[in-house]
């Protein structure tokens, strides 16, 4: 009698792996749920170490992974603090840095690790800031830079020394 559910073998790593990518992601969102409470004084109270978790995963394991880890990590710290930007400048923000995380594992794969740090931490840390100038012009801008700065290259470091240490190991 042959088995009435025909799944190939293909299927099954297929479906292997995407539970492999979630398990990974559910990881790294709840390691940004605990940086999203290790806060960097600033302004806004919405700098923290949130966002080393999604640089880690776009360059071990993924745009796609880091992308979402990152943007889901931003939306945790902000909704901790209550979205003192609002629910709709946040969402931007955190689509925002997905594209930072997206660029991140880009340049690193294209040029280096190193230029990948130095713009991860510039699109963070100075063209982040310019996010906030909608709601309180260039004074808001100038405020929030160096404490974003700051944070954005803390995380930013952190997650290339982590894959550092890991790259190449069966971790990743």
């Amino acid at each position: 009698m042959s088995n009435p559910v025909n799944v190939t073998k293909t299927e099954v790593q297929k479906g292997a792996s995407s539970v492999r990518r979630l398990a990974i992601m559910a990881i790294f969102i709840a390691l940004s749920a605990v940086g999203a409470m290790v806060k960097i004084p600033s302004p806004l109270g919405t700098v923290a170490f949130d966002s080393a978790p999604g640089y880690f995963c776009a360059i071990a394991f993924g745009g796609l992974e880091g992308a979402v880890v990152i943007a889901l990590g931003h939306l945790l710290t902000s909704g901790v603090v209550g979205f003192p930007m609002g629910i709709p400048m946040h969402l931007a923000i955190a689509v925002e840095m997905a594209v930072f995380a997206l660029i991140f594992r880009w340049v690193n794969r294209k040029i280096g690790l190193i230029p990948a740090v130095i713009i991860a931490s510039v699109l963070n840390g100075v063209v982040g800031a310019f996010t906030a100038y909608p709601l309180g012009g260039m004074g808001t801008v100038i405020g929030l830079m160096p404490f974003l700065l700051l944070g954005s290259v803390l995380n930013v470091v952190i997650a290339a020394l982590a894959y550092k240490a890991l790259k190449g190991s069966r971790l990743i």
